[in-house]
């Protein structure tokens, strides 16, 4: 059902659980006391009626409705709309889970509508159903409280995007072949968070700001001052997260780089050692050429042949395989063949 919760409270305390939206106006007026509403994915029908009750504004309904916004806070008249995006962590798939949620704050109405599982709402619920003192100021004891719960709740994500950055730096120099495609997983799950938290400060400064003018209860303020030194330690996290991935991205690029460099050293001395190989083979293979061309000269048994019948014929081919082979040797040696 879309309306998964709803209340009306009196002076700090839950006086009634009505069953449908008509009630809870109905219950409000003759009470004077404060609605709180919480609707999840509700239908065009239930996001009408709350919104002739209370008179909200269209486009901040129409936000609200469409969904897919980023943090950030809007006034329109007497009434605030918040969006926050709360954020869970996956550890084994290393990937941020975000919800989306939307707050309508008035003078005596809370409204909370939901297009994810995230948060429990309920919790924040019975945490200030447990502090009547602290819910007796009204709607913005609900604002702060589901502030400060989608705060707390980046506490375990900036945990685990943490450990997981730890992994990496630790794969980054172990030659670990799939290192590069989590880096860049990781990275993109942190601009993500980082668009999800950092709205925060601008949100948490204005509603600071504002606070004297709309009679905030200090007790409040200083809750809300808490909440924001936690929005400005996570942000500052995220940022670091989001440098430290980067120069991961550009160390494995170096080393990427390096290690092809070594290859092509590697690749390059292998092939000169096969060039002198080369060399030297062709050399010899030369060398042994010379006397192998002489001799098969003199031995195709012509008969016109005018060395064949001349005495110092032998002795001449031996001396000329052997000048051939000495000044083959020489000319090689000279041009460092061998």
């Amino acid at each position: 059902m879309p309306l998964v919760a709803n209340a009306v409270y009196v002076d700090g305390k839950k006086r009634i659980n009505p069953g449908t939206l008509d009630q809870t106006f109905e219950i409000m007026r003759d009470s004077g006391g404060m609605g709180w509403i919480g609707l999840y994915r509700p239908d065009p029908e239930e996001i009408s009626a709350v919104e002739a009750e209370f008179g909200l504004h269209p486009l901040a309904v129409e936000d609200a409705t469409n969904g897919h916004q980023r943090a950030k806070l809007e006034r329109y008249g007497d009434t605030l709309f918040l969006v926050l995006r709360p954020a869970l962590y996956l550890d084994a798939e290393e990937k941020v889970e975000f919800g989306e949620l939307h707050l309508f704050i008035g003078k005596d109405f809370v409204v909370t509508i939901r297009h994810a599982e995230s948060p429990d709402l309920g919790v924040v619920r019975r945490r200030l159903e447990a502090d009547p003192d602290l819910l007796r100021t009204g709607p913005q004891a609900v604002l702060y409280a589901m502030l400060d719960q989608v705060v707390d709740e980046y506490g375990p994500v900036v945990q685990g995007l943490e450990n997981d950055i730890d992994e990496i730096e630790n794969e980054l120099f172990g030659g670990a072949p799939d290192v590069s495609r989590r880096i860049y997983e990781l990275h993109r799950e942190v601009i993500e968070f980082q668009r999800a938290t950092q709205p925060l400060e601008a949100v948490m400064e204005s509603l600071l700001r504002g606070s004297e003018k709309y009679r905030m209860d200090p007790e409040l303020i200083q809750n809300l001052r808490d909440v924001q030194d936690h929005v400005i330690r996570v942000v500052e996290r995220v940022n670091t997260f989001r440098a430290l991935l980067q120069n991961a991205l550009t160390v494995h690029s170096t080393l990427v780089a390096q290690q092809q460099n070594e290859e092509m050293t590697r690749m390059t001395e292998t092939s000169l050692t096969q060039g002198e190989e080369v060399k030297r083979i062709s050399s010899w293979a030369a060398i042994l050429f010379a006397p192998t061309l002489i001799a098969s000269i003199y031995g195709m048994n012509f008969d016109a042949m005018p060395e064949l019948h001349w005495q110092l014929g032998y002795p001449f081919a031996l001396v000329l395989m052997v000048a051939m082979g000495v000044g083959l040797y020489w000319a090689f040696k000279r041009n460092h063949w061998l």
